[in-house]
């Protein structure tokens, strides 16, 4: 079966304002009409991701074989290695990857976890990741946890900073006693990750996690800046508690890096580096060296579909699912988001990743990103 064609959409997702009110999606058609659907990281909207696709990724693919898939994306990302390759790159392939994937289920009329070797559980809990607490007060972060925690019952909650990066250690004691009021909100036994966004100094995270322990917290996401990879691992070493990072990783070499620095569980997403092929390849990579993998997902449609299906796999599942802010946004386009019921996702037995779009809500919403012909590369892909 051969790939038709290669669509890179930019839609308004939920109301269309605030908090990422844009996703960028990829739609794989079959010469049957089968459709594959995959997702691109939104940062910045994503539109750096879906150029790539338009530009360097459709033209190839076209006319390919969709079972051809794994050589097909390798060779782009060789092709495409002079954009980085971490980031727009990686986040393009991940979206095709992922399209490839939903298509390949859907022809062979399979979940893509039996494609992928079977499902360890289908019923998976959520922890509910709670954003925006570094311009919010006390009272304020107290206030968002009850109200997230009573609506989605989750098994765990993680509290997020999203603060100035490019400041550190603003405000130590702040922080401190954020992450000490929701422990008294949710009580000794609640298991609880604080999420930093790289806000601190090596010194400053030292502190922030002394006090974490202190709490029992459970895990310290991302205390320094990604790119100190050094550091982050001297910080995993100097402290008791699960140190991650990850989320800002884009390929599976940075990701070993990142373990043979000292790092213990580690955060790769779906959407951002290898889409579902690159996820299985680090749960291989982490379960070589004995680490913990727990992926950054945020988004509430295809990207989520996409992590459950993988997490599903994974024999030795040591936490629950991330559940971001504002994942209503994925209705109506999707009829089935990640919408949690007693605190875990279900996954569906529908074939493909059993995503379903309403067509005619998403092309109101949908903005095709194309480019001229005289603008695509070479069929060489020489540049």
């Amino acid at each position: 079966m051969k790939i038709a064609k290669v669509e890179a959409l930019s839609v308004a997702m939920g109301d269309g304002t605030g908090w990422m009110p844009t996703s960028a999606f990829v739609r794989i058609t079959a010469e049957d009409g089968t459709v594959g659907w995959g997702e691109a990281s939104p940062m910045l909207g994503g539109i750096a991701s879906l150029g790539v696709v338009a530009r360097d990724i459709a033209p190839f693919l076209e006319g390919k074989e969709v079972l051809d898939h794994a050589v097909l994306l390798d060779t782009l990302m060789h092709r495409l290695v002079k954009l980085g390759p971490e980031g727009i790159a990686t986040a393009a392939l991940a979206a095709c990857d992922i399209a490839l994937w939903d298509l390949k289920g859907k022809l062979l009329g399979q979940p893509v976890y039996k494609l992928l070797g079977g499902a360890w559980r289908t019923r998976l809990p959520c922890y509910s990741s709670i954003g925006g607490n570094a311009a919010r007060s006390v009272d304020e972060v107290v206030r968002e946890v009850a109200r997230r925690v009573e609506a989605e019952q989750p098994a765990a909650v993680k509290i997020r900073w999203d603060g100035d990066r490019t400041r550190c250690d603003v405000d130590i004691p702040g922080d401190i006693a954020k992450a000490r009021a929701v422990r008294e909100l949710l009580g000794p036994d609640a298991v609880i990750g604080f999420d930093a966004n790289n806000g601190y100094s090596v010194g400053g995270a030292i502190r922030v996690g002394r006090a974490l322990e202190d709490l029992g917290y459970s895990w310290f996401e991302e205390p320094v800046q990604h790119y100190h990879v050094g550091a982050m691992g001297e910080v995993a070493q100097r402290l008791d508690i699960t140190v991650s990072a990850g989320e800002q990783t884009y390929t599976l070499q940075a990701l070993k890096d990142l373990i043979l620095s000292g790092v213990r569980m580690v955060q790769p997403d779906i959407i951002k580096m290898g889409g579902i092929t690159g996820m299985m390849q680090c749960a291989a990579l982490t379960h070589a060296h004995g680490v913990e993998l727990v992926p950054h997902q945020t988004q509430p449609a295809v990207g989520h579909f996409a992590n459950i299906h993988v997490l599903s796999t994974i024999m030795h599942m040591t936490r629950p699912v991330e559940l971001a802010d504002r994942w209503d946004r994925g209705r109506p386009v999707f009829h089935n988001p990640a919408e949690p019921v007693n605190g875990h996702f279900t996954l569906s037995d529908a074939p493909g990743l059993g995503i379903i779009v309403d067509e005619d809500e998403l092309a109101s919403r949908a903005t095709a990103i194309t480019v001229a012909q005289e603008q695509r590369p070479p069929a060489s892909g020489q540049y």
